[in-house]
């Protein structure tokens, strides 16, 4: 045994929290998440304006939250502690305020700060009035000063936000199937910002390799490659491997009527039942091609060329598992995995409310527009629609996507099985299915998952909790830092 391990253990504890990845989480979209998804928003343009303006524009800016704070009947404001929210069956939110800007014909005209709703805040986050203070502090407020926070308040009840297990995105899984069409099935969920979207690779009976994703259908693969600006077969066939595969030049003998880059757009068009003339057929396949394909890569037109090259290099690790046997990725594997905290969770609703608010400021613009009332764009911001509906999804547990119980009331029998319930993990796999790999212990899950703790019935092995010391780590995008470090080293780019 470690001499002095009481010690360290307390020394560790004096600055660390079971539940600290979740905190962590949630101050990390507070600070950072809720800034990044208005900036995906940034600019809002009415289709309806003024007859006088030639152009107008919406912007906003900055966002933050503040700590919680109650309004009484006298409209006097201050400070609510977690114990008062609970007594008095109050949620325990902060405003959320925004700068905003009405740009006229390219001139600032309006410019101004304002609260665009409230979030619920997390106990003992940066954001709550007991984050940083002593023991005898959170005593004279009515708390529990052992109390690991890392949960909310709505009406009064406590309310917990389940991690949720995901299949790492933007990478390819290959899988063996034993009914369909295809005895193998290549999928990739291709993830950027709002866009998560799902890509199936197959190849049928007869060798040809397709690709389904949006409106697209089972099309030719090959032929989106040529669609995408890589219109000869040699450079194809360079871009996928140097091996010789009959099925390479089967797909090739398949689009044998694609000479050039529209020649493809238009046959694209065609197989998913656009009936414009051909040169709006075209130019409407590049922006769904632009817009849906592999969006992780970019949207733009710029990028055709390095999703072609994906794609390729997508066809390659097919043809080597399905021809030569290369062993599949085990997507049980927790390297596969990742899971979405309180914070992840709390990005995807503040997403999807947020445009539903923009929806709601455009909406009630041009309906002041048409009466010929439009004064101060103040007056199209309703406070309480993005507030509500936030907490609407938080008090029901019913989550983007259609998901449920992705927050429930947090169990309080004793203090192990409070823990226990901040520390599940929820898959989004149905315990209807069999799915008996998911459900299996895996090697990875040593130091990082209870092996022992999982309900008996369906849901064996699909719910799960976090080992006690167990923390997740935040991923930060840090592209611009890793692709500096590589040119440093050398690395030079094409």
């Amino acid at each position: 045994m470690v001499e002095h391990y009481r010690e360290i253990i307390t020394k560790y504890f004096e600055s660390h929290s079971f539940v600290e990845s979740n905190i962590q989480s949630y101050n990390n979209f507070i600070e950072k998440g809720m800034q990044k998804i208005v900036n995906e928003v940034s600019e809002i343009i009415p289709t309806i304006i003024p007859v006088e303006v030639q152009n107008f524009k919406i912007k906003l800016g900055k966002v933050w939250v503040e700590k919680p704070q109650v309004t009484e009947a006298d409209g006097s404001k201050r400070k609510i502690f977690p114990i008062e929210a609970r007594l008095r069956q109050l949620t325990y939110a902060g405003s959320i305020f925004m700068e905003i800007s009405a740009h006229i014909d390219s001139v600032q005209k309006e410019s101004f700060v304002a609260e665009i709703g409230k979030i619920p805040i997390m106990l003992k986050s940066k954001y709550c009035h007991l984050h940083g203070l002593k023991q005898e502090e959170i005593i004279e407020h009515g708390e529990d000063p052992y109390d690991f926070g890392g949960y909310f308040v709505l009406n009064g009840n406590e309310r917990v936000l389940i991690t949720v297990e995901d299949l790492v995105s933007n990478k390819l899984f290959i899988d063996k199937k034993t009914v369909g069409p295809s005895p193998y099935v290549g999928k990739i969920f291709s993830e950027r910002g709002s866009y998560r979207i799902a890509h199936s690779v197959e190849q049928m009976k007869d060798g040809v390799i397709y690709i389904s994703f949006t409106k697209f259908r089972r099309v030719p693969l090959f032929a989106v490659i040529k669609a995408l600006g890589v219109i000869r077969d040699q450079d194809i066939k360079n871009l996928i491997t140097e091996k010789e595969y009959d099925e390479i030049f089967i797909n090739f003998f398949n689009i044998t009527e694609i000479k050039t880059e529209e020649d493809a757009l238009d046959f694209l068009g065609k197989k998913i039942g656009f009936t414009q003339p051909r040169e709006q057929k075209i130019e409407r396949v590049r922006e769904q091609l632009d817009r849906y394909l592999l969006p992780h890569l970019g949207i733009t037109p710029k990028e055709r060329l390095i999703k072609a090259q994906n794609l390729c290099k997508m066809v390659k690790r097919f043809l080597y598992v399905a021809k030569d046997g290369l062993p599949q990725h085990d997507k049980d594997h927790y390297m596969n995995k990742r899971l979405k905290l309180s914070g992840d969770l709390l990005s995807d609703l503040f997403r999807v409310n947020l445009r539903a608010l923009v929806q709601d400021m455009i909406y009630n613009f041009q309906r002041l527009v048409k009466r010929g009332k439009f004064h101060s764009i103040k007056i199209i911001i309703r406070e309480k629609l993005l507030t509500s509906r936030i907490q609407s999804a938080m008090a029901t547990g019913v989550w983007v996507g259609g998901r449920k119980g992705i927050s429930q009331n947090m169990a309080r029998t004793n203090a192990l099985e409070t823990l226990s319930h901040l520390q599940r993990v929820a898959s989004l796999l149905t315990s209807t299915q069999e799915n008996f790999e998911a459900r299996a212990l895996h090697g990875t899950h040593w130091g990082r998952l209870d092996p022992i703790e999982t309900p008996e019935g369906t849901p064996i092995g699909l719910r799960k909790n976090l080992a006690l010391l167990c923390t997740v780590s935040q991923l930060e995008p840090q592209e611009e830092k890793i692709k500096r470090t590589l040119e440093a080293n050398g690395l030079k780019s094409a």
